[in-house]
């Protein structure tokens, strides 16, 4: 039997890809939480687990009408964002795969009649949604795997791939990281104020309502209320929460959906992306299990 062993909700700010000064100058004099989070992230919890497979649920790829799920060997070559080429060029990545999770996943949806796919495509493109974060985590050797969002897809659509995961992971002999990749609210300030709000003091997310909205999601998580974030997606979708949060909604539906009580611990504060709201939450698996914990 398989298990999903740690959860992550985690950043991918491009900011974190910065040159250390370049970090500190941006931020006025210090390192953003969004950078130095993620390393105390992986020596606190990602080099000390014993798992074997990272999945990451990856917002910058945007599917239409299917979820789709990257069945390569490996994954190799050099990434320049066609977003921000300035800030991300020439990267080189080399990440092993798990094809057969990956079609173990697209066999359960089968079963269940969902939408999701597992593609090899050696031509298909990778985001630096995965290889930000792949780029402070990955170990060598330990398979990445990354899964899209759906853009056609509800919020019951991603809570059930989640689940589909979660069944694919526990008929096989894998320990696994989920890695929701992407941010809270995610409205940008315009070109023209863009280089005057690149500090992370979250006096710079778009709106004081956006700020809001976004502080009382990590408390509800922070306290393990996942149930609570499901249910008020309807209002949280009103300050446009990154990919309409489905890289959360698909991790939250691996661990148990609204039923899930595992508290996240922050790495890092709550940080501004020239307007959107960031952070880094991270989810031990509880002892008796990830739906374990005080009722609703």
């Amino acid at each position: 039997m398989g298990d999903i062993v740690g959860a992550g909700l985690l950043s991918h700010a491009p900011v974190i890809m910065f040159p250390e000064a370049r970090r500190i100058e941006a931020n006025g004099g210090r390192d953003f939480t969004l950078a130095t989070g993620l390393t105390r992230l992986r020596q606190e919890r990602i080099d000390p687990a014993d798992y074997d497979t990272v999945v990451v649920f990856d917002s910058h790829w945007g599917t239409t009408t299917e979820t789709v799920v990257t069945a390569h060997p490996r994954r190799q070559g050099l990434f320049t964002s066609d977003e921000m080429p300035g800030a991300i060029s020439r990267l080189p990545y080399d990440l092993a795969g798990d094809p057969g999770l990956a079609h173990a996943v697209a066999d359960v949806a089968q079963e269940r009649s969902l939408w999701i796919t597992a593609n090899d495509d050696p031509y298909l493109p990778i985001h630096y949604a995965t290889l930000n974060l792949w780029t402070y985590l990955g170990a060598s050797g330990k398979p990445w795997v990354s899964v899209s969002v759906c853009q056609t897809a509800t919020g019951e659509d991603f809570l059930a791939v989640g689940e589909a995961i979660a069944e694919a992971v526990a008929g096989l002999d894998r320990k696994v990281l989920l890695v929701a990749s992407g941010g809270l609210s995610h409205r940008f300030w315009p070109l023209a104020e863009l280089r005057d709000r690149m500090a992370g003091d979250p006096a710079h997310i778009i709106t004081p309502e956006a700020r809001a909205a976004d502080e009382q999601r990590i408390a509800w998580l922070e306290a393990g209320r996942h149930d609570l974030v499901i249910e008020a997606m309807p209002d949280y979708l009103r300050f446009a929460p990154e990919a309409r949060f489905g890289h959360y909604l698909m991790l939250a539906g691996a661990v148990g959906g609204a039923r899930c009580r595992a508290p996240g611990r922050r790495f890092g504060a709550y940080e501004n992306g020239i307007g959107t709201g960031q952070v880094h939450l991270w989810f031990d698996r509880p002892g008796a299990g990830w739906t374990s914990g005080p009722a609703a």
